[in-house]
């Protein structure tokens, strides 16, 4: 709900435009802005107002200095990242957008701004629900699973979906979803595999909770470190490592409770290769749903996912894995840079649900269970190429800044 979330004394103090700069930094780290991009678009729009500013933003507190003719001003806040809107986060940057060119004022630039805090969704939760199975049903194809496995994921991903939606009606803390939808996928896919037909529980597994997999986290956490953003940066990285611990944990409680359930099938099955093209068009789609983005949105989506796709793929057999997700990354931070030159758009609409199909979430993932398995070895292996591989993204990402630089901060 929309709120100023001032304390009436607290809003005696401040003026209007500090009033309305506070909100609107609270409103864009709710839907998932990185520390750099907010604190870039707020100075921005702070200094349209003839107010001097600094903003300081991690995930968990937003300080800022707001300094007029009259006074300065420093408020902090406690607040709690969301995850990203792209729909919301577009409609407030075109609000942003008209207050600096004076086409509007501060209160209405307030009263849009509280209509989009308090608009529905672009899709019922069905559609999410649905969106979320067939990314899992997808990455199960990405990881070469077979038919049995693909549809197992999709269950997998639904209940997912489902205990996603009870936490939050019950207005339970986050947290707790993490390993609750990891013991919950793990257990099922036990239960397929030992009653029902054999598969990799191991593979279903980690792609029916992809979509929980903080590998975006982990990747935008390193980006704001490169770009200076210490302080933020080690409060996201914190964060998804521990929220992929958790995650894990609730799948090794599952491994544990039910060790005598893993069949495997006596003669692995692959799907067709035709099968990944169309994996690859369906995931962009289906995490654009995820992150809330509109239809008229999809074709850039799928346009520059499917271009980080193709040149990874491209350049992986020739010199490894650590280069393709450089060129990728490269690939896709220009393609949206591009995309938000020349529509005037946030890059952060084709950029976000693109990069969720190159971070390495899963290398984290198994770098978990193979330490759990006593693997040490293998587990560092994995646990350094999700680094590494992050890093090169971070790489990637900031070459396409200075490549095609952004007309737009979001």
């Amino acid at each position: 709900m929309w709120r100023s979330e001032l304390c009436e004394t607290e809003t005696g103090k401040l003026t209007a435009a500090k009033a309305f700069l506070l909100d609107a930094a609270m409103l864009l780290h709710r839907y998932g802005t990185p520390s750099h991009r907010l604190e870039r678009v707020m100075c921005k729009v702070a200094s349209s107002l003839g107010i001097e500013s600094v903003f300081l933003y991690t995930p968990t507190a937003l300080v800022i200095s707001m300094k007029d003719a009259d006074e300065e001003t420093t408020v902090v806040r406690r607040v709690d990242s969301g995850e990203v809107h792209v729909d919301k986060l577009f409609r407030a940057d075109e609000v942003l957008e008209r207050l600096e060119r004076k086409e509007i004022s501060i209160e209405q630039a307030k009263d849009q701004l509280q209509q989009i805090d308090q608009s529905a969704p672009p899709y019922p939760f069905v559609v999410y629900a649905a969106a979320c199975a067939a990314s899992c049903a997808a990455l199960a194809v990405l990881f070469h699973g077979s038919l049995v496995e693909l549809v197992a994921a999709l269950l997998i991903g639904l209940c997912v979906a489902g205990i996603e939606r009870v936490q939050s009606g019950l207005g339970r803390q986050r947290s707790l979803l993490q390993p609750v939808a990891g013991f919950v996928a793990a257990v099922v896919s036990l239960a397929i595999a030992r009653f029902i037909v054999p598969l990799d529980d191991r593979l279903v597994t980690l792609a029916g909770l992809i979509v929980l997999i903080p590998g975006l986290s982990l990747t935008v956490a390193l980006t704001e470190l490169a770009v200076g953003h210490l302080s933020a940066g080690v409060a996201r990285l914190a964060g998804a490592l521990v929220s992929l611990m958790t995650l894990f944990l609730g799948v090794a409680i599952a491994w544990r409770f039910a060790p005598n359930w893993r069949v495997l099938p006596e003669h692995p099955a692959d799907t067709p290769v035709w099968w990944q093209w169309i994996a690859l068009i369906v995931v962009p789609i289906a995490f654009a749903i995820v992150f809330q983005a509109r239809m008229a949105q999809w074709p850039v989506i799928v346009a520059v996912a499917m271009l980080g796709i193709l040149v990874s793929r491209s350049v992986l057999p020739y010199y490894g894995v650590e280069v393709a997700s450089f060129a990728a990354a490269l690939a896709v931070g220009c393609g949206s840079n591009l995309y938000a030159r020349l529509r005037n758009r946030p890059a952060l609409i084709a950029l976000t649900p693109a990069m969720i199909v190159l971070v390495p979430g899963a290398f984290g993932y198994r770098s978990l269970s193979a330490l759990l398995d006593h693997q040490t070895i293998e587990g560092v292996e994995f646990g350094f190429h999700t680094v590494l591989i992050a890093m090169c993204l971070v790489g990637g990402l900031l070459t396409s800044n200075a490549v095609v630089p952004p007309k737009r901060i979001l």
